[in-house]
C-alpha cells in the first residue's frame, strides 16, 4: 500500500490533527458544528494568531463564517488581496514574509495590521469554490510551514466535501420543515372552508375548491341564516401563496362573523372592507374581489358585488344564460366602497354558477383561455343535471380542456339550482 506524497510529508501532529478533522466532519451534518471544527483545529495545528473561515453564497460572493482571534468586525479581518488570489488561481498561498513579499503586493491591510505570516487554502467542490480557510500571524510570532500548507490543503479539501454536504443537508431539513409547514397551513385552510352544505329547502347546492399550490387565495362559504335563508360567498384574493392565504383567512372570518351577526350583505362587506383597510392599509397592495347573495327559501336573492367575477345565472323559463350584476369595488382595497344590492326572483329549474377566474382563465397547452363562453356552453350542455352533477361536468370539462398544461391559479367554483320546492 503506497501513502500520498502529501500525507509523507506531514509530522505526527499533523497526521493526527488531520485525522481528527476528517473523523469529525464526517461524523455531522451540522453545518455550523463542521464549520467551527474545522476552524479550531486549523487554529490548533497551525498556532496561528487569528483565522477566518469564509462560504460563498448563492452567487459566489465569500462570507465569513467562523471567526477567531478578531475584534471587531470579521469582514475585515484578512487580507483581501490574499483571498482574491486563491480564488482566482483555486490554489493555496503561503507567506512567512507577508510585508516585503512582492507577489502579494502588500496590501494596505496586511501593512496596518504588521502581518508576517499568511496562509489560505481554497475549499472547492467538483471544482467549484464553496470557500476559504485564511489564518495569520503578527511580526512577532511564529511562522508557516511547508507542512502546514500541506495539511491546510488536505484539511480544505475535506471541509469543502463535508460543508457542501451539510449545506445539502440543511436545505433538505428547511425544504422538509417549510413542506410540513405548507401542509398544516393547508390544512387549516381547509378546515375554514364548510364541512357540510346547508340545507335549504327549494335548493340544490354544491361547491368545488382546489388551490394551485399549497395554499390558495380563493375560497367559498356557505351558511345558514336562520331557517329560510342561506349565505352564498364566494371570493379571491389578490396575491398567491401564504399572504394571500392569511388574507383569505381574515376576510373569511370577518364576513361569517358580521353575517351570523344578523348584519346585512351591505353593511357586512362595508365593515369588512373597512376592517381589512384598517388592518393593512390602503399601500399594502393585497384585497380580495367578493361576490356575496343572501337566498331565501321562497326564491328571493339579494345579491351584492365587490368587484368579483360576475355569477352566470340559467334562466329555465327563457332557455337563456346572463350574469348577475357587476358593480362594487374589491374589499380592503379602497375607503367608501360604492357597494349596492341588487334584489331578484328565482324561478323553478334555474341555476346560479358562481367561479372564480381561475376556472376562466384556465389555459390550455397551446396558450389558449378557457374563457366565459366555453363555462356558458358547458353550463347549457348541463342544465338538466343535478347541482352536484353540474358541477362534476364543468370541472370536467375545464380539465380536459386544459390537459397538457400546467395549472396557474386557484379553482373555485359553486353551483345552486333553485327547484322551487
Amino acid at each position: 500500500m503506497t501513502t500520498s506524497p502529501q500525507l509523507n510529508d506531514l509530522t505526527p501532529e499533523h497526521l493526527l490533527t488531520l485525522y481528527q478533522i476528517t473523523s469529525m466532519m464526517n461524523s455531522s451534518l451540522d453545518f455550523d458544528e463542521v464549520l467551527n471544527t474545522v476552524m479550531d483545529a486549523v487554529m490548533q495545528v497551525t498556532k496561528a494568531q487569528r483565522g477566518v473561515l469564509m462560504v460563498a453564497d448563492d452567487d459566489g460572493l465569500l462570507h465569513v463564517q467562523v471567526a477567531r482571534g478578531v475584534d471587531g468586525n470579521p469582514e475585515a479581518a484578512y487580507s483581501t488581496t490574499i483571498i482574491n488570489q486563491v480564488v482566482e488561481t483555486g490554489k493555496s498561498l503561503l507567506t512567512n514574509n507577508a510585508q516585503f513579499d512582492d507577489r502579494y503586493k502588500a496590501g494596505e491591510s496586511i501593512i496596518l495590521r504588521g502581518l508576517r505570516a499568511i496562509l489560505c487554502a481554497p475549499m472547492s467542490v467538483k471544482g467549484r469554490i464553496v470557500g476559504v480557510i485564511y489564518v495569520d500571524t503578527a511580526l512577532r510570532f511564529g511562522i508557516f510551514t511547508e507542512a502546514d500548507q500541506r495539511l491546510l490543503d488536505l484539511v480544505a479539501g475535506q471541509a469543502g466535501i463535508a460543508i457542501e454536504n451539510a449545506r445539502l443537508y440543511r436545505v433538505a431539513v428547511e425544504k422538509g420543515r417549510l413542506d410540513r409547514e405548507l401542509q398544516m397551513a393547508r390544512e387549516i385552510q381547509e378546515s375554514l372552508l364548510p364541512h357540510r352544505v346547508p340545507q335549504l329547502r327549494g335548493y340544490d347546492i354544491a361547491a368545488r375548491w382546489r388551490s394551485a399550490r399549497e395554499v390558495a387565495g380563493d375560497f367559498y362559504d356557505l351558511f345558514s341564516l336562520g331557517g329560510n335563508a342561506v349565505g352564498v360567498v364566494i371570493a379571491d384574493v389578490s396575491d398567491k401563496g401564504a399572504p394571500a392565504a392569511l388574507f383569505m383567512a381574515a376576510a373569511r372570518s370577518a364576513i361569517r362573523a358580521l353575517a351570523l351577526a344578523g348584519y346585512s350583505p351591505l353593511e357586512t362587506l362595508g365593515r369588512v372592507n373597512d376592517l381589512l383597510l384598517e388592518d393593512n392599509g390602503e399601500d399594502s397592495g393585497m384585497f380580495v374581489t367578493v361576490y356575496y347573495s343572501v337566498l331565501a327559501s321562497d326564491g328571493v336573492a339579494r345579491n351584492i358585488n365587490a368587484g368579483h367575477n360576475p355569477p352566470l345565472i340559467f334562466h329555465r323559463a327563457t332557455n337563456q344564460l346572463s350574469t348577475l350584476p357587476i358593480g362594487g369595488r374589491a374589499i380592503g382595497w379602497f375607503p367608501q366602497n360604492p357597494l349596492r344590492v341588487v334584489e331578484m326572483q328565482l324561478q323553478p329549474g334555474d341555476i346560479l354558477v358562481y367561479y372564480t377566474d381561475g376556472l376562466t382563465d384556465a389555459e390550455n397547452a397551446s396558450g389558449e383561455c378557457f374563457g366565459l363562453h366555453r363555462l356558458a356552453q358547458a353550463i347549457l350542455a348541463s342544465k338538466d343535471y343535478s347541482a352536484d352533477e353540474i358541477l362534476n361536468r364543468l370541472v370536467d370539462t375545464v380539465d380536459g380542456f386544459c390537459t397538457g398544461a400546467p395549472v396557474f391559479d386557484d379553482l373555485t367554483l359553486c353551483v345552486i339550482r333553485y327547484t322551487g320546492e
